[in-house]
């Protein structure tokens, strides 16, 4: 019996060889390119979708509670109840600054207040309050004015360890040309620039004129400081001469270059 033929032997061996996969070109790697950034950019928006919710419409992140530091005269309960803080609100869209301005609108004494979030459910209020430098006395009340001229208060007895105004100009020129308001600013830039500790003993500022202003200070002592220029040169001559002229009861920094000390 005759073999395969030559033909027949080729058929056989093709039959036999594995089909090779197809190509796959370069059409077919972008589509699956496109395909991952959909899901992807798919997968951002659910993951930007859940945040927003659960930063606004879920219970989890809300204003439950506000905290108060750094008050002395004020209470808590006053800086709380002036700040009106929404809560229940959102705490992503509660506004730190519109709490800030109500609480400088309703409660002058307060100098600044820093607002701050305190996630996940509070809202933390850190206060400064103005300090008084200066009182003016006025129909029995006494007014606080702090060291930049603000009158932030009127109250019915007057605090420890601050001096009170004496305002009674001459009929000067120099009144004519500042006016009584100037002669003001003049005397809280003075109570300003005091040293603490003569600032603790001090018991009235009197202003006469522009360039004069005299401290009186507790056990008789008196203090001619002039004018308000110069006047953190002065403090520190001042600071100087009282301790080394402890028992002197006049002292003048009127010129800070050649100050001055007596008894008297």
């Amino acid at each position: 019996m005759a073999g395969p033929t030559t033909a027949q032997r080729g058929e056989a061996g093709r039959a036999d060889t594995p089909a090779r996969p197809p190509h796959i070109g370069p059409q077919g790697r972008r589509l699956t390119g496109r395909t991952r950034l959909v899901l992807a950019a798919a997968g951002l928006a659910l993951v930007a979708a859940a945040t927003v919710w659960v930063l606004y419409g879920s219970s989890w992140l809300r204003l439950e509670h506000v905290t108060t530091s750094g008050t002395d005269v004020l209470t808590r309960s006053e800086v709380e109840a002036a700040a009106a803080a929404p809560v229940g609100s959102p705490l992503i869209s509660v506004d730190t600054g519109a709490i800030a301005d109500r609480l400088r609108q309703k409660l002058p004494r307060v100098d600044s207040v820093d607002v701050v979030r305190s996630w996940p459910h509070g809202v933390s209020l850190k206060v400064t309050e103005r300090k008084p430098v200066l009182l003016v006395e006025k129909g029995g009340k006494f007014i606080e004015v702090d060291a930049k001229g603000v009158r932030f208060a009127t109250i019915d007895k007057a605090p420890p360890h601050v001096p009170l105004l004496e305002l009674t100009p001459d009929r000067s020129a120099s009144l004519r040309r500042f006016g009584s308001d100037r002669l003001l600013r003049e005397a809280v830039g003075v109570a300003g620039d005091l040293p603490a500790k003569v600032a603790g003993v001090a018991r009235t500022v009197r202003v006469t004129s522009y360039d004069s202003v005299v401290l009186e200070l507790t056990g008789g002592r008196t203090v001619m400081w002039g004018s308000g220029e110069e006047g953190p040169v002065k403090a520190r001559v001042l600071t100087a001469l009282m301790k080394a002229s402890p028992k002197a009861g006049h002292f003048d920094v009127s010129a800070p270059t050649a100050p001055a000390v007596s008894k008297s």
